[in-house]
């Protein structure tokens, strides 16, 4: 067993599950994953993050952890565009860290991004209850806090976050195509909300409310830059679609990299539009900043507009998420590593039907009882590591396969892999220390579940008694 969790699935078996009509339908092209992108990267990060960040973190200074952030992101959007153009499959990190450095590396990265998926969904959903109940609180429906909170938050069950997780699952089973419509219409609304805070806020920003530029000092832009970085998790969901994309090799690194970019530029424009409309310290415990810096300079139908981007924002975070959460547990039931039943597809619309139920039920539990704290964190310490391994694979399998064929090469290999390794190494030590226990544990948990079935029900082992 010691030398065979170490064993590499064939890239030339992963790309036999790719041909037309045996694997997912292939309905996505480079707009729609760019869309996609942009649908799981603006929404929280950017509705909710970015005043909180401001103000317990770097000040007027979080345009400088927007920029590390997305730097590091950069450096490893690039190795993830290389390994999806490579290897179109679904599982992203998973399947990548599976053919670069051996099955128990793929399969404790897929562990690992089973808990940022489902914590990341579970959070988001919980986030777009209380911007639904605030809405119709203004309109005068007031829902009992019996049905609207966790019991841990005062009340006995979070009744919107399951409804809206029901509806999305809903959708997913539909398939791609149709979860893709939605998603672009969701995008447009609140890409032209956020244009509208750009423009409505520019004419209001106050340069002195940048002074103190680095009120917390360089520790603080670095801590920004990790509690940001949640912010940018959504390119990785646009690799989890690669086994639905009509062009892969083309389309793929077009969608991460240029989802990538336009978010990055919308995050530094609107930081320091916000930071300089409104003294910092104002955020704090702002679970709105956005609608609030309008409302604050006195443009009131600017922050109810705002409201109404924020909900589509966060409802196309929860649908890109949790699809690629479904695609993730697809993929590793596929390969034998969680029991086969979840890599069913339904022959009508194309979609992994018992995976979205798993997800839907696993995420509904979580954020209809518990309240989230500091389990969301975890999210950002799941997806560095993610990141890390996925840039080593490319260094890894630039050495132990040349041959392959590489329609989008990283450039200066081994040294942007590298980068984006001490970058995102960087980032996880500036996390708070609980979230690196937590993470351990569920690390450890994995390997447990991988020992007692992951092993011996491999696709590969299976393989491997047959010969």
């Amino acid at each position: 067993m010691k030398s065979d969790i170490f064993r590499k699935m064939p890239v030339e078996k992963l790309l036999s599950h790719n041909q037309e009509g045996k694997g997912l339908k292939k309905v996505l092209g480079a707009f729609e994953l760019t869309m996609l992108g942009i649908g799981a990267i603006i929404g929280t990060g950017i509705f909710v993050l970015t005043g909180v960040a401001a103000a317990d973190y770097a000040g007027p200074a979080l345009i400088l952890s927007f920029i590390i952030s997305g730097i590091a992101c950069a450096f490893a959007a690039l190795c993830y565009a290389e390994l999806s153009a490579m290897i179109p499959i679904s599982g992203s990190a998973y399947t990548f860290g599976y053919v670069g450095l051996g099955e128990i590396w793929g399969w404790l990265i897929g562990w690992d991004l089973i808990l940022e998926y489902c914590v990341a969904v579970a959070a988001v959903s919980i986030g777009w209850s209380g911007y639904i109940v605030n809405i119709l609180n203004i309109l005068g429906i007031h829902l009992p806090k019996a049905l609207i909170a966790a019991p841990g938050s005062g009340g006995i069950i979070n009744l919107p976050a399951i409804l809206i997780l029901a509806l999305i699952a809903g959708l997913l089973l539909l398939g791609a195509k149709e979860s893709a419509k939605l998603n672009n219409i969701l995008v447009a609304v609140k890409i032209a909300v956020v244009l509208l805070f750009i423009i409505l806020g520019f004419k209001h920003v106050e340069p002195a409310n940048w002074h103190p530029f680095m009120p917390y000092g360089w520790s603080g832009v670095f801590s920004g830059a990790a509690i940001v970085f949640f912010a940018y998790i959504g390119f990785d969901a646009v690799a989890t679609a690669a086994e639905e994309v009509k062009n892969p090799q083309k389309d793929l690194p077009k969608g991460i990299i240029g989802s990538l970019l336009i978010c990055t530029v919308l995050y530094i424009v609107v930081s320091a539009i916000l930071t300089g409309m409104v003294p910092y310290l104002d955020f704090k415990d702002n679970a709105a900043p956005v609608a609030y810096a309008l409302s604050k300079v006195g443009i009131q139908w600017g922050s109810a507009l705002v409201s109404v981007g924020a909900v589509c924002g966060i409802t196309s975070v929860l649908l890109v998420m949790m699809y690629g959460s479904t695609r993730l547990f697809y993929a590793l039931s596929r390969d034998g590593l969680l029991p086969k039943a979840f890599s069913q597809v339904s022959q009508k619309s194309g979609a992994p039907t018992k995976s979205i139920a798993l997800v839907f039920i696993a995420t509904a539990l979580v954020a209809g009882f518990f309240p989230i704290g500091k389990v969301a964190e975890l999210t950002n310490m799941g997806t560095l590591a993610a990141f890390v391994i996925v840039s080593l694979s490319v260094i890894i399998l630039r050495k132990s396969r040349p041959d392959l064929q590489r329609p989008f090469k990283v450039p200066f290999v081994p040294v942007i892999p590298i980068l984006a390794v001490v970058f995102c190494l960087f980032l996880i030590l500036q996390l708070p220390t609980f979230t690196k226990m937590a993470f351990l544990v569920w690390i450890s948990i994995g390997f447990i579940v991988y020992v007692l079935y992951g092993y011996k029900h491999s696709s590969l082992n299976e393989e491997k008694i047959k010969s």
